[in-house]
């Protein structure tokens, strides 16, 4: 057999022990924050069946699904005339029937669904796993990335909007990030402006477009509003409203007259004064508010299941794209036979905040390996009487282990340089003949004699 080069699919990583550590230090933040404001966690598996993802995330987001082939001959059931037209899309129900999951959401919309009658409701959970999605990879952006979600389903309340404000700003502030954006608005006002210019028809259209405003800018926006169907004089009734100006206040009060004749619109622009109101009596100012949230109108999601408040964070420390995002979606249980059960959520995007730490070297000290003890293997007859004071030090909840075979000394230190481990037990003739064992510590060089019990006891003080 050929020799095949070693390579990684693109979009995807592999991560050493000391990205593992940070990796982790990210999840055990966020997961004591979640745990922190009531959310219990639950997974689901890695794929779902094809047709519990697809028409969830509109045309783009249905594209960058992967689909995983069927087993076996998958094209022994196709017809023939489609195997003859060459036609990709007609063929997929004919060979796909699964998919890798494109968000946490959507399968924790199928997890209410079939779980209804073992959950209490509202019904909180955090969801910390990877997703997958045919985007093309960039700076930020993979194909394989992990999501860590909070759901509430069950609460109409926008008590819960507000803590998910809270729960932004405290676990990123948690994280060490200083200067963020919580940008917010609401489907709802989008809607509204869509009946305004007199396109409510096109009202996803309209905020496919203007969500890119970010990537293609404001001629950009434009050009494709007129592809999607859009005139020059929308187009004009529109750009005043795309570039709203001043503080966030004043950016509900103009929103407030521009849509005085869309009930929709106002209901939206109430609901976002309705969040800020909670988080005012939450921390007993608008300083939160003030530092850290924006209204921006342009923001609009390009999922379409959102129906009320929306939300998108993105760090202003480091270019880089969005860390978060989410809204309410008072709809999509409905789509699995459930009807009238409005959930709300808001995700983290661990892969991006991962970057983002390491750029601005927020890190805590990082140690490859949570091995507090290496016990130096002599000889095979030091092997027998160490054996036993490993079990000992084990037992009492210290992570310890013994060089595998009986390497030079220099080589063994060594090891314990390279995983970090703090501490050294030397068993030599000398220690077995008198019980009492050479501690090194690797930091400062001594050494001290220690009896098994002293031992147990300086590794535990030094442990914590």
């Amino acid at each position: 057999m050929a020799n095949i080069k070693p390579s990684l699919a693109k979009g995807t990583r592999d991560f050493s022990p000391v990205e593992m550590e940070k990796r982790n230090y990210i999840f055990r933040t966020l997961r004591q924050v979640f745990q922190k404001f009531g959310y219990s966690e639950i997974q689901t598996p890695s794929f779902e069946n094809l047709n519990t993802l697809t028409g969830k995330y509109g045309d783009e987001g249905d594209k960058l699904i992967f689909k995983i082939l069927n087993s076996g001959d998958y094209l022994s059931k196709v017809p023939e005339d489609l195997l003859q037209k060459n036609q990709h899309n007609q063929l997929i129900p004919h060979i796909t029937e699964k998919a890798l999951r494109y968000d946490l959401t959507v399968p924790f919309a199928r997890y209410v669904v079939m779980h209804q009658n073992d959950i209490a409701l509202p019904f909180k959970r955090f969801q910390i796993q990877p997703v997958w999605r045919a985007d093309r990879p960039q700076r930020g952006r993979y194909r394989e990335f992990y999501q860590c979600d909070v759901d509430v389903v069950g609460s109409e309340s926008l008590l819960n909007e507000a803590e998910f404000v809270l729960i932004y700003q405290e676990a990123l502030k948690n994280l060490g990030l200083k200067d963020f954006t919580i940008k917010i608005n609401n489907r709802k006002i989008l809607s509204g402006i869509a009946e305004i210019i007199g396109k409510p028809e096109l009202i996803v259209d309209m905020t496919v477009a203007i969500d890119k405003l970010d990537k293609i800018g404001l001629e950009g926006v434009n050009k494709e509003l007129l592809e999607r169907g859009f005139t020059a004089d929308d187009l004009n009734l529109l750009q005043p409203i795309i570039e709203l100006q001043g503080n966030n206040a004043e950016k509900l009060q103009q929103l407030k007259a521009v849509l005085a004749q869309s009930e929709t619109g106002l209901r939206g622009v109430a609901e976002i004064d309705e969040v800020f109101d909670y988080v005012r009596a939450f921390t007993g100012s608008s300083d939160l508010l003030d530092a850290f949230v924006e209204v921006d109108i342009t923001l609009a999601r390009g999922l379409n299941y959102y129906t009320g408040c929306i939300f998108e964070v993105k760090t202003n420390e480091v270019a880089m794209g969005s860390i978060g995002g989410g809204g309410r979606y008072d709809d999509l249980t409905g789509m699995f036979g459930l009807k009238g059960l409005t959930g709300v959520g808001i995700s983290f995007g661990a892969d991006r905040i991962y970057d983002v730490l390491e750029e601005l070297d927020l890190y805590p000290d990082i140690h490859v390996s949570n091995t507090k003890l290496l016990v130096v293997n002599f000889d095979k007859a030091a092997e027998m009487v160490t054996l036993p004071l490993l079990s000992v030090v084990r037992n009492n909840g210290i992570a310890a282990e013994l060089y595998p075979n009986s390497a030079k000394l220099k080589k063994q230190m060594a090891y314990a340089d390279a995983k970090g481990i703090p501490f050294v037990l030397l068993v030599g003739d000398e220690e077995i003949a008198s019980s009492l064992y050479t501690l090194k510590n690797m930091e400062s060089g001594a050494q001290t004699k220690v009896s098994e019990k002293e031992l147990v006891q300086k590794l535990a003080i030094n442990g914590q």
